[in-house]
């Protein structure tokens, strides 16, 4: 256990440099798997996702070696071992990511029901109707789920709306696979063509459709070799920075991230009245004058991206006028305001008014609750106080914090290791940039 104790109400400036991409090095991990030989990776962030990652593939028969501060070497000559420990796999979504080298090697897998942050069911389905086309047959008990093939084999499939982490589970699976798959309606964001190149640095054949991004075709090939890639910055937290800085009125250098990735983000922004300066690896993002409010729907790339819109609900705190979110990826992800509320925040849940749910929404229809809404309208400008707080969830929890820098007084964030899954050093980076936060381990 670790807690954040922040003395709120000064504004965040400075300049700050980008790790490496969660939502792709772990990923990267998984698929240096694929071969026998060395893959190095370069630009891994220390983050828990990634320490619960490299566990898993140790114990699968992974040598890791540290090469640096954020470098990795790891080799898997022999795969020792099919099942995910379920002790680690409920950890993280991890586990079900594995079946893409564990297939290909060793022709099964059994892994738990993947976990993660708390933000609505994420299923399978997609997945799985993918991997029976390739001859995979799936069982499952309550508890796990077991995956076989006696040999992978190509596929043409079209994904029934577009899945992130099932696209690269499948570029993972076909990219050894005998024949060709095609994937339609594939996941376009940058992350995934991140991962493209380092499969086809160890030999892959795969291509985006240059008129179509989604649309992939998958060549695959008897054997992948050793290779060395830098792993993509990470835009999600260049974004938690930039909202930091508008919402405490401040400024901030982001170094390191490609601007394209964020580009939505930082549209919208500019909208609402914040100053922006774009170069070739860096943004510059400051807060001028009060901002106003603007309506979003989150979508995947090249939308306005989930992962977002939790710390982006803070700075709509802090705009003038009414706001609205509506969450179109997941079934539940407004944990954060009801943290934003207790310090403060006025805002009020609705249910879009959608003539064809099934859709407009991204998540399966069966996911949904009625308890959940999927609309929020956020009224601005709120003056924030400080607050005691338990998160847990990673960007609830990044919004919590930058609210209780935004606030005056002194706060309490408990529960700090959701946040680690996702943000290496970030009470360090903060105070770098004016904070004043201290980070305590328990």
């Amino acid at each position: 256990m670790s807690k954040y104790i922040i003395d709120g109400g000064n504004p965040l400036t400075g300049e700050v440099f980008i790790r490496g991409a969660k939502n792709a090095s772990y990923k990267q991990i998984i698929a240096s798997m694929l071969t026998s030989d060395p893959v190095e990776l370069i630009n891994v962030p220390q983050i828990s996702d990634v320490k619960i990652t490299k566990s898993i593939a140790t114990h699968l028969g992974a040598k890791i070696e540290e090469l640096g501060e954020h470098s990795l070497s790891i080799q898997t000559k022999n795969i020792i071992d099919t099942v995910i420990p379920s002790g680690t796999g409920e950890k993280s979504r991890t586990s079900f990511i594995f079946s893409g080298p564990l297939l290909a090697r060793c022709g099964q897998i059994t892994f738990p029901s993947p976990g993660g942050d708390k933000i609505g069911e994420r299923p399978l389905d997609r997945l799985f109707a993918c991997l029976k086309q390739m001859n995979v047959e799936i069982s499952s008990d309550e508890n796990s789920y077991t995956l076989k093939t006696s040999g992978l084999i190509g596929t043409d499939y079209t994904f029934p709306k577009p899945s992130h982490t099932s696209t690269e589970v499948i570029l993972m699976t076909a990219v050894t696979a005998k024949g060709e798959t095609i994937i339609r309606n594939a996941a376009c964001e940058p992350e995934i063509d991140d991962l493209i190149e380092l499969l086809n640095k160890m030999g892959g054949k795969i291509k985006r459709d240059e008129n179509n991004p989604a649309l992939i075709y998958i060549n695959g090939v008897k054997n992948l070799h050793s290779a060395s890639h830098q792993i993509i910055s990470d835009r999600n937290e260049a974004v938690t920075f930039a909202c930091g800085a508008l919402s405490t009125r401040g400024s901030v250098s982001i170094l390191r991230i490609n601007p394209k990735t964020i580009y939505t983000f930082l549209k919208t922004i500019e909208k609402m009245g914040a100053k922006t300066n774009w170069g070739k690896d860096e943004v510059f993002v400051s807060w001028e004058k009060p901002l106003t409010a603007i309506s979003i729907e989150t979508e995947p790339e090249p939308g306005f991206m989930t992962d977002w819109q939790a710390v982006f609900s803070l700075v709509l705190t802090q705009s003038v006028g009414v706001s609205s979110i509506i969450e179109r990826v997941f079934p539940s992800r407004f944990q954060h305001i009801k943290f934003l509320n207790e310090m403060g925040a006025k805002t009020k849940f609705f249910q879009p008014k959608v003539s064809d749910p099934a859709t407009y929404y991204h998540f399966n229809p069966e996911s949904d609750k009625p308890e959940y809404f999927h609309g929020v309208k956020i009224y601005g400008p709120s003056k924030l106080h400080a607050t005691n707080l338990t998160v847990a969830d990673l960007r609830a929890g990044a919004t919590s914090t930058l609210a209780a820098l935004t606030a005056e007084g002194q706060s309490t964030i408990d529960g700090v290791e959701y946040i680690e899954r996702g943000y290496e050093k970030l009470a360090e980076r903060l105070s770098s940039l004016g904070a004043k936060i201290k980070y305590i381990k328990i």
